[in-house]
């Protein structure tokens, strides 16, 4: 085990700046491991879930949205924040659903990801998802998308070109093009059974 006290910070004291209906963003002073002192600030997040959703015939499902602090529409995988107290699994099923329209027979955790180290603690757990039935979407008040579906080289190529820039989508690629090679390994679960 690494010991990495020598480069840990402490908070000693937390400020407040702003409690939004989405972003909570605190400042904090924290005590280096030298003995000096700083200030950090950064956005608190709940957390989120993105899925790679496999189509039968090969293809992954992708979303289409305007992103307003970028001021462009965006291709990404589709993608939730987590509700107060849900599990993870269960939001991931429930975005899906919302935002695509699509119910997964089953399951997979693949890993997390840390969009944004140096102003978030935002984490999102990258999830698989096969053997999808399409039913009825329930996009948010406010929320507007298109799914659409691109084959895995399409995708890649999106990347490679930069056309797709969103940092959770590139590595959710990377864990595509890993997967579908062999090279990392899934645990298949069926679908949690959650409404």
């Amino acid at each position: 085990m690494t010991d990495d006290r020598h480069l840990v910070e402490t908070a000693t004291s937390r400020t407040e700046l702003l409690r939004g209906h989405f972003l909570h963003a605190v400042r904090e002073t924290v005590r280096l491991p030298d003995g000096g002192s700083a200030v950090r600030e950064f956005i608190l997040h709940p957390g989120a879930v993105m899925m790679i959703a496999l189509l039968d015939d090969g293809r992954v499902v992708l979303e289409r949205q305007y992103r307003h602090a970028v001021g462009q529409v965006m291709v990404e995988f589709p993608a939730g924040k987590l509700d107060p107290g849900e599990a993870v699994q269960t939001c991931a099923e429930r975005e899906l659903r919302e935002e695509t329209g699509y119910v997964a027979r089953e399951w997979a955790r693949a890993g997390r990801l840390h969009p944004c180290i140096g102003y978030s603690n935002e984490f999102i757990d990258v999830w698989f998802a096969r053997g999808l039935s399409l039913g009825e979407r329930r996009l948010d008040d406010g929320e507007f998308l298109d799914v659409i579906s691109a084959t895995p080289a399409e995708l890649l190529a999106w990347c490679r070109d930069g056309r797709i820039t969103d940092a959770k989508t590139l590595t959710g690629a990377l864990w595509l093009q890993n997967v579908l090679s062999a090279a990392w390994k899934l645990d298949w679960q069926a679908q949690s059974g959650q409404p």
